[in-house]
């Protein structure tokens, strides 16, 4: 690709935007991406308006520098994902007694599903945990969950759902001493 000159097809018009996306993902200015990769602030924000072509070195920094697979700026994105049974990654989420799945593509940004086992007596451990995202729901499938804060108990049963914020200190334990919980817990934007 030779700077400065317009991409004409769609791949090529698709660059800027998820470049844009994923800088913003990051919550990063154009001056950070700027400073990361030693290009100037106004060939970045022209490249994200598609006013300009970037060269493959300089389109090789930015992804470096956003950590974006170069190959996800062309690929066609039909806005659906699947992730079928035999190809659920194992996703050790944490805790003892707990068998988790992850349900959403592992290069899912915005949102993460995992389904977890948890055995009877199963807890996140002994320390109250938290973790940077802006929400997270967790829906009992089956059996009972508990989710402890510093000063308040939920008793989650099958059906019962409980959206919360990450970011306070909590812990969980599966109380039954013979029945399985079955739980999805459901964050957004991803965490791990």
């Amino acid at each position: 690709m030779k700077a400065g000159a317009k991409g004409n097809d769609l791949s090529h018009r698709l660059i800027g935007p998820r470049l844009r996306a994923a800088r913003q993902e990051r919550g990063l200015t154009l001056a950070d991406v700027a400073a990361g990769t030693g290009l100037t602030k106004g060939f970045i924000s022209l490249l994200e308006r598609n006013e300009t072509t970037p060269s493959v070195p300089s389109l090789l920094k930015i992804c470096a520098f956003l950590e974006v697979r170069i190959g996800s700026l062309f690929e066609e994105q039909s806005g659906a994902s699947l992730v079928t049974r035999n190809e659920h990654p194992d996703d050790l989420f944490g805790g003892f007694g707990i068998t988790d799945v992850l349900l959403t593509p592992a290069d899912q940004r915005h949102l993460q599903v995992i389904e977890s086992e948890i055995d009877p007596g199963g807890r996140s451990g002994d320390e109250p945990h938290s973790f940077e995202a802006d929400a997270e729901v967790i829906y009992v499938l089956k059996g009972t969950l508990e989710v402890s804060f510093a000063e308040r108990t939920f008793r989650l049963r099958r059906g019962d759902a409980l959206t919360l914020s990450p970011r306070e200190p909590h812990t969980w334990v599966n109380p039954s001493k013979t029945q399985a919980a079955g739980v999805l817990w459901i964050i957004t934007p991803r965490s791990l």
